[in-house]
């Protein structure tokens, strides 16, 4: 881990480029600690591009991945400056990758959020060197793992916004309970996570209660979350020394349960 102490002395001018979420919250965050920055996307002209860029000392590209290499391609004078993308995956010899570590919602954000902002950077990268005036933790990381990290960052927070969204419209849909009847016991169980994340783990697969279990995955076993939650018990290190699955399959006739087999 790497932090610095901001350096006014050292201050950059940047051009932010692009109009989306990532664009919207750094433009937020440079505008409270008083970074010198201006914006461009695709609705202005190029000349106006071509203005920005010469007045500034740092091209951050806020911009899809899938675009990045072909807006270097088309505006190949940008790469005189130093250019910087903020994608997760992505590796390129004429561009530094310095990923933060965050979801930008449509909402923006204060600054005590952006300022606990972790940024992963390409090998080699000083982060102090590109964003003196930040006072942000900050990594390096070999290109060959960034994939296995974005894929990680994915799961972590991607899938879990997706696994709450969908469970929390299955009690409100079919079991006619409040919308946000979840949101006390998800917060608690995120505040437990930060605080013990070796130790914080509860419920029945956690504690191997197979009977609990098995009636679970039958209750699923004609679900799209069924496959998830048997994902799960794969998955839990807790379990899979204790017992195996014979997975289901949505072929079997409807007086068929979902086997659970436990092994000595």
């Amino acid at each position: 881990m790497n932090r610095q102490v901001p350096n006014k002395k050292n201050a950059m001018r940047y051009t932010l480029v692009g109009d989306g979420k990532v664009s919207k919250h750094f433009s937020q965050y440079f505008s409270l600690l008083g970074v010198d920055f201006n914006t461009w996307s695709r609705i202005q002209s190029n000349s106006t591009l071509e203005s920005c860029i010469k007045t500034s000392d740092i091209v951050l590209l806020l911009i899809s991945d899938s675009a990045i290499e072909n807006f270097l391609k088309e505006n190949s004078y940008i790469l005189e400056k130093i250019v910087v993308h903020f994608s997760g995956t992505l590796y390129l010899t004429n561009c530094i990758g310095c990923h933060p570590l965050m979801t930008f919602p449509t909402h923006l954000y204060d600054l005590k959020v952006y300022k606990s902002i972790p940024f992963v950077c390409d090998t080699g990268v000083d982060f102090n060197t590109i964003f003196p005036q930040l006072n942000n933790q900050w990594f390096n990381m070999d290109q060959s793992n960034k994939v296995y990290y974005h894929a990680m960052c994915v799961m972590a927070g991607n899938f879990s916004q997706t696994l709450m969204r969908e469970t929390a419209n299955e009690l409100a849909d079919k079991l006619n309970l409040p919308n946000d009847i979840l949101f006390p016991y998800l917060l608690q169980n995120t505040k437990n996570f930060i605080a013990n994340p070796k130790n914080s783990a509860t419920g029945p697969i956690h504690r191997s209660d197979f009977t609990t279990v098995k009636k679970h995955l039958h209750a699923l076993k004609y679900h799209p979350l069924g496959d998830v939650y048997q994902s799960f018990v794969k998955l839990n290190s807790n379990t899979v020394s204790s017992f195996s699955y014979i997975n289901h399959k949505r072929t079997l006739n409807s007086n068929e349960s979902c086997k659970l087999e436990t092994t000595q």
